[in-house]
């Protein structure tokens, strides 16, 4: 199909679609995504609920208590069931609909012609019909016809598997999800979303997501919390019937046995923690797109990082324009059109600069990029590079648009990474002139005239000389340079970059994040390397290293004898190059040792990834391109880049930064290590807490007897639905710590329960088992079982009011805690006192749970148990911690 035919067909024109038009093709079309062949829905949540272990068990126990004709524990029973399947239900539901929330924050974008504007939208809002802009680097959004292009390549492996590029003419189409690897072009949109060829083959790339590590280690813990429950079930039943106890007593101690071992509340908590965490961490720009990260983050040992746009603003700020014999500093910062261009401090009259007017309309006219106030804020539409030097053109006043108004383009000659410069030509009311810029190097070997002072004059050696070395001097000090020329036009098409005149040299620099050097420091402290890998040379590299505290520049040769590897770690880098030169082993017994790579292409950090990786650590990548994608996917922590990534690096990662910072890097470390701990203090909590009942109730039968139990099945129901989850949810939200990065990075194949933990919940069980086992004692069963069973009740009811403070922190103590950090514990421990006064004093409630309503005085012995409780957990800790440094 011819482009005119599909104009007409698709009423469109090459100045693009009007508002009114896309918000109709918007209502038409619908968005421009594929359909979700995995999207989780309700039901599928619902069967999560159904599959879990807990259910099951505490439904042996409903189906025993209506065996034994108990029917208010049968209801009860069935009740908690009911409540862990909706309440997991919606966490659940509500997590996955976040993350479908969270996804949209990081669309990709596209550029298009719209109302004969160059705009910059999202990707998914492309309607057939509009006009895409796109050039080297970009992902075509949609299927479209091209009707103009400059020398345009793709690779369209995503949908034909073929890796060599393949080259595109007009009226031929360019396929969503293929990437420009060359030149640029025009497009009119024919197909979007379903409709696309990649659409029609969308199946084929829905993956159905594993279960992480993390679900892993719960789901194990949970599996041998259930088998401990139906053994001490069991033990309990035989043994009961073997010493002639009534069946029906035997089997409601069955019951109790069960459902005290079973952590109800474990998977709820652990679905509303990891939701909260989830949501923090995209409050701080960092989208975590599988469960897998929470857990990997907080183990990470190195954290690989590009320079540009992460370790720097990616907001390249031309700061000097060095014109034959003297310097011009450029004021202001970032994209933002205001600053000066000063000349010995003083401001520059371009009236009485010719030389400088003519290098800032070579700026801005050999230039594909745009301008534009969006708000109260400048955004650049393309290249960096380029956007700095429309940046610095219009502080002096000279605009893009008004000079292509006058001076229109009739011809490009695209930069490429062989030309290493780009020419466009344009019509003046004299004569064409070419306007030049690229590499130093190249440019200068083109140029047989200077535009000096005092006017045009032959280029000399010494000229020549001069400017070659200030430009070296430049990039020892970071900055990005860039030669400008102009020629008259003249010669044949192939001869219009020769015999120009050249201008002066544009000296920009990327200046570094200002929280890239505190970030960097917090790693150093955590235990956690940081390599940059850039494409930038040796000395830029180096630089940016040394002002951000990364490297000194230097690498320790100490150990290291082989004479060729000790040649090249001598710069303080390596380079692309110099990684090809050496072998696996070579590469592997220094890469440790290595904190800059320089030259580097996205391929080669693969090869850095196995190394480390086969050293035993935790790796954490970032990339952007299409490229970087195996990297990503390789690394344990793949981090794509929001605002200048591509799709396909996305869909690799694990982490989408909003905004391409390595700060948020570190914070997202900090904030999955946080969430790590949570999830092992209420696990460690509730597991302990489960236990408590069992031990009690073992003890009380070894010792009393099967006619004296301190707590009935519906007691040990109330207090693990309702007494032990909220204060877990509430340890889930305690506030991160910044000590958090001080600390070496765990060890992800250490268990939730490790050695610890493990040893602090059987102590932590063993004391408060024993202290309400005491107080059951001290109430005289014998006298009134019922007083004696509401004594023991809110004993260890109570102690969810003073024990989960022990639990802020399992290394430290948790009275050292600011109470009013956490602010769902001081509303759990409100929750808790009126669940225990309801259960107490609400008539209803009283004849339920069998429980007695105590007077003022009798308040005193379960409270003053539950403060000693916590006071003789802390003891315990500090034997713990003494034992470890011991």
């Amino acid at each position: 199909m011819k482009y005119e035919e599909a104009f007409l067909n698709l009423n469109s024109s090459r100045e693009g679609l009007s508002k009114e038009e896309v918000a109709n093709r918007l209502g038409t079309y619908g968005l421009n995504q594929l359909e979700e062949k995995n999207r989780i829905t309700p039901i599928k949540v619902l069967v999560r609920q159904l599959a879990n272990v807990i259910i099951w068990v505490l439904a042996a126990a409903a189906i025993i208590a209506l065996l034994a004709d108990e029917v208010i524990n049968f209801w009860a029973i069935t009740g908690i069931i009911l409540f862990v399947i909706v309440m997991g239900f919606m966490q659940e539901y509500r997590a996955e609909k976040s993350m479908e929330a969270l996804k949209k924050f990081v669309q990709p974008l596209t550029r298009v012609r719209r109302g004969g504007t160059l705009q910059e939208i999202p990707s998914q809002n492309v309607v057939p019909g509009d006009i895409l802009v796109l050039e080297s680097g970009d992902i075509v959004p949609a299927d479209a016809i091209v009707f103009e292009m400059i020398g345009v390549q793709l690779e369209e492996a995503a949908l034909t598997g073929e890796s060599v590029p393949v080259s595109k003419e007009k009226d031929e189409i360019i396929f969503a999800g293929t990437q420009i690897v060359r030149g640029k072009c025009s497009a009119l949109v024919i197909a979007t979303g379903m409709d696309t060829e990649l659409g029609k083959i969308a199946g084929l790339v829905q993956q159905a997501e594993e279960a992480t590590p993390l679900q892993k280690k719960i789901a194990r813990l949970t599996r041998t919390l259930a088998i401990l429950a139906l053994i001490a079930s069991l033990v309990t039943l035989i043994s009961g019937i073997y010493s002639g106890a009534p069946v029906s007593e035997i089997l409601l101690i069955s019951i109790a046995l069960a459902v005290a071992a079973v952590p109800e509340g474990l998977p709820l908590t652990m679905t509303i923690t990891l939701a909260n965490g989830m949501r923090h961490m995209a409050q701080h720009n960092a989208i975590i797109r599988r469960m897998l990260g929470v857990e990997t983050l907080g183990s990470t040992t190195v954290i690989c990082t590009d320079k540009t746009g992460t370790l720097t603003r990616n907001e390249m700020t031309v700061r000097k324009i060095i014109l034959p014999g003297r310097e011009i500093y450029v004021t202001g910062k970032g994209y933002e059109p205001i600053g000066e261009l000063l000349s010995d401090n003083s401001p520059v009259d371009l009236v009485n600069e010719k030389g400088l007017e003519l290098l800032l309309k070579a700026a801005a006219l050999s230039n594909n990029a745009a301008l534009e106030e969006a708000g109260k804020e400048w955004k650049g539409i393309g290249d960096p590079t380029e956007v700095a030097l429309l940046v610095a053109a219009a502080k002096a006043g000279i605009w893009k648009g008004k000079l292509e108004d006058e001076m229109p383009r009739l011809q490009e000659m695209i930069f490429t990474s062989e030309r290493k410069m780009m020419s466009t030509v344009h019509s003046t009311q004299e004569e064409g002139v070419v306007f030049t810029k690229g590499a130093p190097e190249v440019v200068l070997d083109r140029c047989m005239y200077i535009h000096s002072s005092s006017g045009v004059r032959e280029f000399t050696g010494q000229d020549r000389k001069e400017i070659s070395e200030i430009n070296h001097t430049l990039a020892q000090e970071t900055y990005r340079v860039l030669a400008l020329a102009y020629s008259p036009i003249h010669g044949t098409s192939e001869e219009l970059e020769n015999n120009m005149t050249f201008l002066g040299l544009a000296a920009m620099i990327d200046p570094p994040r200002e929280e890239a050097k505190r970030a960097i420091e917090t790693c150093h402290k955590a235990g956690i390397k940081v390599i940059m890998i850039t494409g930038d040379n040796q000395e830029t590299a180096k630089a940016i290293a040394r002002e951000i505290g990364l490297s000194d520049g230097t690498v320790s040769l100490e150990g290291i004898t082989d004479e060729k590897i000790r040649g090249i770690l001598a710069d303080g880098a390596i380079t692309g190059r110099e990684l090809d030169d050496l072998s696996d082993k070579e590469f592997s017994d220094v890469v440790e040792k290595v904190s800059i790579y320089a030259r580097a292409r996205p391929e080669q950090k693969l090869r850095i990834i196995r190394s480390l990786q086969d050293r035993g650590h935790v790796v954490a990548m970032t990339g952007d391109g299409v490229n970087d994608a195996p990297a990503l996917r390789k690394a344990d922590i793949g981090i794509a880049m929001g605002i200048k990534g591509t799709d396909v690096a996305r869909e690799a990662s694990v982490v989408v930064l909003q905004d391409d910072n390595f700060a948020t890097i570190v914070e997202a470390v900090k904030m999955g290590r946080g969430i790590y701990s949570n999830i092992e203090k209420f696990t460690t909590y509730l597991v302990s807490r489960n236990f408590t009942e069992v031990i009690l109730i073992l003890l009380s039968v070894a010792l009393l007897g099967f006619d004296y139990i301190p707590l009935l099945a519906l007691q040990i129901l109330f207090i693990n639905m309702f007494n032990e989850v909220v204060p877990a949810i509430s340890l889930g939200m305690e506030p991160v710590r910044e000590s958090i990065m001080s600390k070496r990075p765990r060890d992800p194949k250490e268990e939730i329960l490790g050695r610890r933990n493990l040893t602090l919940v059987i102590s932590t069980a063993l004391t408060m088992s024993i202290v309400s086992f005491l107080v059951f004692l001290l109430a005289d069963p014998f006298a009134d079982l019922q007083k004696a069973r509401t004594l023991t009740f809110v004993t260890i009811v109570s102690m969810a009011l003073f024990v989960p403070t022990a639990f802020r922190s399992l290394e430290g103590s948790g009275l050292n805690r600011d109470l009013l950090s956490n602010r769902s514990m001081l509303k759990g421990m409100l929750i808790t006192l009126i669940l225990i006064m309801s259960a107490l004093y609400i008539p209803i409630l009283q004849i339920a749970f069998e429980l007695t309503p105590l007077s003022l005085m009798e308040w005193v012995l379960p409270i003053g148990a539950a403060f000693l409780t916590l006071l003789i957990i802390e003891g315990i800790k500090f034997v713990i911690r003494s034992t470890q440094r011991g």
